[in-house]
């Protein structure tokens, strides 16, 4: 499979298990009929406790139950296990080991190398890139803002148009012609479901539903562009910003040009993954 691009979200519960009144609850003419098209899996994976990026993602990434190799939840940054498991079997190694082409398409600020110089921790999404022998902010490639254009912090007022998110989508398509893979780790929802509480004011919400918003502008300009697009998510979270922590709702798997298949949790769907390029 060649042209796919991967919207990895983080910490984006299933519509069908957000409560009532939830950032979900609005038109997402894009978004919406692909995610209801699409499946809703489990991430419990039969394990107690509330399920977590490093593992989670890892499942994604590797189609291996990350979680029982742990022998419990954990996040969100891979440790020196998970880490292990990703620089062996990360679809982004595996793929450029078989002489495919993939690139991590977020935007990595001079801040964020900084930080790492002086505490490292990548995440799972750009240790698997980095692992494969691949750049961040890879030159030559569209580079997205994973907040897609909400600032980072209340009330996250909006710095970027739909249409301007439209037109990265397009571009977006465009680069993946000549890639096997591109990827972006979306992880603002995450951030935006643990200032969930009982009482979290309005702006709260209505972050979250502009998030999705840019996120519904992205995904239709990526479509009207002809890109293959799969859709998933690690954990529960921002679907309920009732509470702060994350949930055990089932998560999206969903997209558009791709089989689906039937799996049933995150582990079957990121070996699915794995086969569509041909290394599970």
């Amino acid at each position: 499979m060649t042209g796919l691009v991967w919207l990895a979200l983080d910490g984006v519960g299933h519509p069908a298990d957000a409560p009532s009144g939830s950032a979900w609850e609005q038109e997402l003419p894009a978004l919406r009929p692909l995610i209801d098209a699409g499946l809703a899996l489990d991430t419990t994976l039969g394990v107690s406790g509330t399920p977590q990026s490093g593992t989670g993602q890892s499942c994604w990434l590797t189609g291996r139950d990350a979680v029982r190799i742990m022998g419990e939840h954990f996040g969100p940054y891979p440790g020196p296990t998970l880490q292990k498991l990703l620089r062996q079997e990360s679809l982004p190694v595996r793929l450029i080991q078989a002489g495919g082409t993939a690139a991590l398409l977020n935007v990595y600020p001079p801040g964020y190398f900084a930080a790492h110089d002086k505490r490292p921790r990548h995440g799972c999404f750009p240790f698997s890139f980095l692992a494969a022998g691949l750049s961040l902010n890879p030159p030559g490639l569209p580079s997205v803002s994973p907040t897609l254009g909400l600032r980072y912090g209340s009330p996250w007022a909006a710095t970027l148009e739909p249409s301007e998110l439209h037109a990265q989508g397009r571009e977006v398509a465009r680069a993946a012609q000549a890639h096997d893979l591109l990827v972006l780790d979306l992880w603002l929802s995450d951030l935006l479901g643990h200032e969930g509480r009982p009482d979290a004011p309005p702006e709260l919400l209505a972050a979250a539903r502009r998030y999705l918003r840019c996120l519904d502008a992205l995904l239709a300009g990526l479509l009207e562009g002809g890109a293959r697009v799969v859709i998933s998510s690690d954990h529960g979270n921002f679907e309920n910003l009732g509470i702060k922590g994350h949930t055990l709702a089932r998560v999206p798997f969903a997209g558009s040009g791709v089989e689906l298949g039937t799996p049933g949790d995150i582990v079957q769907a990121g070996s699915v993954m794995r086969g569509w390029f041909g290394v599970g």
